[in-house]
């Protein structure tokens, strides 16, 4: 795959329009990483120019500071930012919520300002411009249902791009009771992800995945590497693998096999 990264493109003279930002589940989870590259795969598709950081990306510091060690979050969003100003980077696209949230909302104050976009925006841009179309697709007239993910939906108030784009896969959007700005959280925000549930009556992605599937769908949609783990881990525990579960990045590339 076609991925340079900005210590290539900067040796060469040339400056990236975009830096897409692959966060660590994007880099790391095997899971996360097939949503990485069907979005490279939309991106080299479109022409884009850009680039990733690599191995000089660290963690934005979202799980230490949802975590309460504003400490480490200061010392991890530091490196980043001197980084990104080092690039002089001024556009930032990422499929990670977390990731979107804090380089948009908590880098400036430390110095790290730039125009910050999720991947559903950048993609609806894409369409919108001309780069991309689709034609019917593999998912035409399928039943989708779209989770929001908190930091994309309540935190920032993105609900209308991914719907748009699955709209654009002629394919029927089916809602959640619970959506938009009264979505319910698949549990994995707040650095939860990363320890494990307390005591209670139920799992909380459980109880957002039996939501997802009273629409009878057969693709629940997501647009966070968490909330994919999550409700995957709910559709496992229901025994209703027969529902996939993909990034809104993943739908676009897989509709006519970028």
């Amino acid at each position: 795959m076609n991925v340079p990264t900005m210590a290539e493109m900067t040796a060469q003279g040339i400056q990236p329009d975009v830096l897409f930002w692959v966060g660590c589940a994007g880099s790391f989870d095997d899971r996360a990483k097939k949503i990485t590259k069907a979005f490279v795969k939309i991106l080299n598709k479109a022409n884009v120019n850009f680039a990733v950081l690599g191995t000089e990306e660290s963690c934005t510091g979202d799980p230490a500071k949802r975590a309460g060690n504003e400490f480490l979050f200061q010392m991890q969003a530091m490196t980043n930012i001197e980084v990104l100003n080092a690039y002089e980077v001024k556009k930032i696209v990422t499929a990670c919520p977390h990731c979107f949230n804090t380089l948009k909302n908590e880098y400036p104050e430390l110095g790290g300002k730039y125009e910050v976009l999720h991947h559903t925006e950048f993609l609806k841009s894409l369409f919108d411009e001309g780069k991309i179309t689709i034609e019917g697709g593999k998912f035409k007239g399928k039943r989708i249902t779209f989770h929001d993910p908190c930091y994309l939906g309540r935190a920032n108030d993105i609900y209308e791009a991914p719907r748009l784009l699955i709209e654009k896969l002629e394919a029927e959007l089916v809602e959640m009771k619970r959506c938009k700005t009264n979505g319910l959280c698949c549990g994995a925000g707040g650095a939860q992800m990363f320890k494990d549930a307390e005591k209670g009556d139920k799992e909380i992605n459980v109880e957002r995945t039996e939501e997802a599937l009273d629409t009878k769908p057969n693709i629940i949609a997501t647009g966070c590497p968490f909330c994919n783990t999550m409700i995957t881990d709910g559709i496992k525990a229901k025994n209703q693998e027969h529902v996939e579960v993909l990034d809104i990045a993943e739908l676009i590339a897989n509709a006519e096999d970028l």
